[in-house]
């Protein structure tokens, strides 16, 4: 029965887009500019694999007999998060950005989610989420007031300090602050933000959760669920998609839990499509402009892919992509606009180096064909990067 496997290595960008200027990533490269930060990449899997082939990487030279399919993916949408990226890797291409807030949110939307939370906010305005609980954590804490928060991503963070806010009543709060969040106010994501600790010593936790808008259908993760087989969520995927076309969700902690799980369920299902996000060079190393830590993500990883490559049947399809890039060599802490990567391998068959030059959505037109899904007949876009 046929399976495949999406993988997003979380902003691990291939390059600037053509159009980065406007979003003022210009030089933008997630991949290179960490390669040339860390006097090379030290990643023998993912080079054996074909990494080398996507762009000129110090470290990791081409390798013109790969075994998988390489190449850079271009993206249609306008922006640079992580909803606007899976979706369109899915076939939702998103025309219009979503809404930003770069001076903090309006009274329209802060009195309401105050009026409905029955409690007051603090922040409100954009801020690095590591450094807004140490400013503003202790006053939390003391008022029990929200910390609200925004960043350039299309995002409503809400962070509570997980003594002084029980986790459930946080999550209650996200769900009142998307409920409010429509309209011309509908960004992309409301984000939990839970955190532990004392003053100045304060760390966010793994209870993260994302309460996303719903993109549109059919997508590609509906044509799947449509041949009967089952989508299975790895990571924060079911969030992404508001629980949408997602059988399974698989909440993780970690990496290396999004990892375990992922070759769990390739040694035990029979058919039907894993997808999973692995967030932390996002998360913990992107945004933190923090190249040597970027790079030991990725080379955790690495020595995972192989356990991965091991779980595989012949003519199972396994595709390593990403969603956008977070370059931490450059001043901004910000997502960047940039290329997504592309590793497409198939057990048993060697690309002998093959390059594909395409756009997002390739990769989930490529999935639903592989499983038997049938072509779109309403414009979603996408074209095959392999066939059977």
């Amino acid at each position: 029965m046929p399976r495949a496997c999406i993988i997003v290595l979380d902003a691990v960008g291939a390059g600037e887009l053509p159009d980065a200027d406007e979003y003022g990533d210009a030089g933008s490269n997630t991949l290179g500019n960490v390669a040339d930060a860390v006097g090379g990449l030290d990643l023998p899997n993912l080079e054996a694999l074909g990494l080398g082939n996507i762009e000129p990487l110090q470290g990791c030279p081409p390798q013109p007999g790969a075994p998988a399919v390489a190449g850079r993916l271009i993206e249609r949408s306008k922006g640079k998060d992580t909803t606007t990226g899976h979706w369109e890797l899915m076939g939702v291409v998103t025309p219009q950005p979503m809404p930003t807030y770069p001076h903090g949110f309006p009274h329209d939307v802060i009195d309401p989610f105050m009026h409905q939370t029955g409690r007051g906010v603090l922040g409100n305005k954009p801020a690095s989420g590591t450094e807004i609980i140490q400013e503003l954590g202790e006053e939390h804490q003391r008022t029990g007031k929200w910390i609200v928060y925004t960043s350039a991503d299309s995002v409503f963070q809400i962070a509570a300090h997980e003594e002084t806010i029980p986790l459930e009543e946080l999550y209650d709060g996200c769900r009142i602050a998307r409920q409010i969040l429509t309209g011309k106010h509908a960004v992309g994501r409301v984000i939990a933000r839970p955190f532990v600790g004392t003053p100045g010593n304060y760390e966010r936790t793994a209870n993260r959760h994302d309460f996303s808008l719903e993109p549109k259908r059919p997508n590609y993760l509906t044509l799947v669920r449509d041949t009967g087989m089952m989508v299975h969520g790895v990571g924060k995927i079911g969030d992404i998609f508001a629980g949408q076309d997602i059988d399974e969700s698989h909440p993780t902690k970690s990496n290396v839990d999004g990892i375990t799980q992922t070759e769990k369920l390739l040694r035990e299902l029979d058919d039907g499509l894993i997808f999973t996000n692995l967030v932390e060079t996002d998360m913990l190393w992107g945004h933190r402009n923090d190249p040597v830590n970027f790079h030991r993500c990725l080379q955790d990883f690495d020595r995972r892919l192989p356990d991965l490559l091991d779980a595989l049947r012949p003519q199972d399809l396994l595709i390593l992509t990403s969603d956008h890039g977070c370059d931490p060599t450059t001043p901004s802490t910000d997502h960047s606009r940039e290329h997504a990567l592309l590793l497409a391998y198939v057990e048993g068959k060697n690309a002998d180096g093959r390059i594909h030059e395409g756009e997002f959505a390739d990769v989930g037109a490529t999935v639903n064909r592989w499983l038997g899904g049938k072509a779109p007949s309403r414009g979603i876009p996408g074209q095959l990067i392999v066939e059977h």
